[in-house]
């Protein structure tokens, strides 16, 4: 088991620490996730996610390997610019993992994969493991920036997919206008050893620590995937509605013959948004059916705070023709709950992205 930089703050704040991708994380603090969850939306919120990964790839040739290992076109961007990306399966195109790449300088990018993937995108795009060097915060909400202008200010101005560096503490470091909520916030990337004076910090500003659990109703309501369970093994950036990650205009890379195939072929199910008639939370792995046939299984499920109904993503036939506003049911312990076929993401926030 791995562990944060900021675990003695976490238990210090009572939080309560649980197993996540090989790590032990803050699921939730004493005043709950709810609380956590509409920090984040009314004003500001501080996660730590250092348990995602990073793999620092530099070097002459660097760009040309993630050009040909990773999905999407990093000619789109440039340096200081992060992009959203895919690493995947040759054989069937499925997403081995989604990353995000920080374009550090010229030749030097941060390649960020999910906690448990870090050592299959290692092997892929070659580079150094610097999960261990550093700690990651994610400074989230309406009120982010303002929290980041009080405690760093040159890290307050870096915009949205944006790539800078700042000083805290006398070390340097590095901020990304990134992050996994659907709001707008930074994420910064620290030294381990100044990272506790950070979060004390950020906190000291009104930020509300938040855990795993609020992180994962935020991009629930954002419509945000979660590898596991709207991406992974037998799952293709097509399935998943992500075809805007393949960047069918660079040449080859990993995956790509695959990809095309599916997309001559037609993709067969893709993911959509399920809203509940009542406040029922939908649940991941639910048999979705419309006019009692099978329709489709739910990847992820919540109670959403802000629509204050149940909610899920699901992957549906295609077949189905199902569409925006359609009546389907769920089934959760032999109850059918009545639900429509919405658009993603359920909750659209102002500079949030999503």
């Amino acid at each position: 088991m791995r562990h944060s930089p900021l675990e003695i703050q976490h238990r210090a704040l009572g939080a309560r620490l649980v197993p996540f991708g090989g790590w032990l994380m803050p699921l939730q603090y004493p005043g709950g996730t709810l609380v956590e969850h509409r920090a984040c939306r009314g004003d500001v919120a501080v996660f730590d996610v250092s348990h995602l990964g990073t793999v620092r790839v530099e070097g002459p040739g660097a760009f040309d390997t993630l050009q040909q290992e990773l999905s999407n076109d990093l000619r789109k961007v440039g340096p200081g610019r992060a992009q959203y990306t895919h690493l995947l399966d040759p054989a069937d195109g499925s997403v081995v993992d989604d990353i995000i790449v920080w374009w550090v300088a010229d030749d030097r990018f941060d390649v960020m994969p999910n906690a448990s993937n870090t050592a299959p995108v290692r092997a892929a795009v070659g580079g150094r493991d610097t999960t261990a060097e550093r700690a990651v915060l994610a400074v989230q909400g309406p009120g982010a920036r303002r929290v980041v202008e009080a405690v760093a200010p040159a890290a307050a101005g870096v915009g949205r997919f944006s790539v800078a560096g700042f000083e805290f503490s006398g070390a340097p470091c590095t901020v990304a206008g990134t992050g996994y909520t659907g709001e707008d916030g930074v994420e910064c990337a620290v030294p381990a050893e100044v990272a506790p004076r950070l979060w004390e910090a950020f906190v000291a500003a009104g930020a509300v620590p938040a855990g795993l659990g609020a992180r994962d109703t935020l991009r629930l309501e954002a419509g945000l995937p979660l590898h596991g369970h709207e991406l992974g093994p037998g799952v293709t950036p097509l399935q998943a509605g992500l075809g805007w990650v393949v960047g069918w205009d660079k040449g080859d890379f990993r995956g790509r013959g695959a990809l095309e195939a599916e997309r001559e072929a037609g993709v067969r199910r893709r993911l959509a948004g399920l809203v509940g008639d009542g406040r029922q939370p939908l649940r991941e792995g639910a048999a979705v059916r419309r006019a009692g046939s099978p329709v489709g299984e739910v990847t992820s499920g919540n109670f959403s705070p802000v629509l204050e109904r149940g909610i899920g993503m699901a992957f549906l036939d295609t077949d189905a023709g199902l569409a925006p506003g359609d009546g389907v049911s769920v089934e959760l312990r032999g109850r059918a709950l009545a639900a429509r076929v919405t658009a993603l993401p359920f909750v659209r926030r102002p500079g949030g992205g999503a």
